[in-house]
């Protein structure tokens, strides 16, 4: 059976979406970039800033869902300037065990909802409860 979440530390989505669709096997968490975070504010600017404040909050979300990063088995990233991946791949690697990275894409889109350099989408593996 799917769920929809919104995580109740956001502000509710201003589009119609929502934040976490769970079914029975796996978590999918839709993009969120700085200005989703209510302290986003603080870092837009500094790629390596948003990307691990924006890591931080993925983690906070599936820690909610009884899972962790370790769960995460695919990534999309989308940043406005392709040319900060080293910079985002510095921060984004610290988030997983080296050797167990999850599958992903890094593409750049010229605008980001909200004005951030970076937005970050995950799909989890769910934990299993017999």
């Amino acid at each position: 059976m799917l769920q929809f979440n919104n995580d109740p530390t956001l502000p509710k989505p201003s589009f119609p979406g929502s934040h976490m669709v769970m079914d029975d096997h796996y978590v999918f968490i839709s993009g969120l970039t700085v200005a989703d975070l209510s302290n986003g504010d603080a870092v837009r600017g500094d790629i390596q800033e948003e990307t691990r404040l924006i890591m931080r909050a993925l983690q906070r979300m599936l820690v909610q869902e009884e899972g962790s990063l370790a769960d995460v088995i695919r990534v999309d990233i989308h940043l406005t300037d392709l040319g900060d991946i080293n910079s985002v791949d510095a921060i984004y690697a610290e988030f997983f065990e080296p050797g167990r990275y999850p599958a992903r894409t890094c593409t750049e889109s010229a605008h980001l909802c909200g004005g951030g350099s970076i937005e970050i989408t995950m799909m989890a593996k769910r934990a299993t409860h017999d």
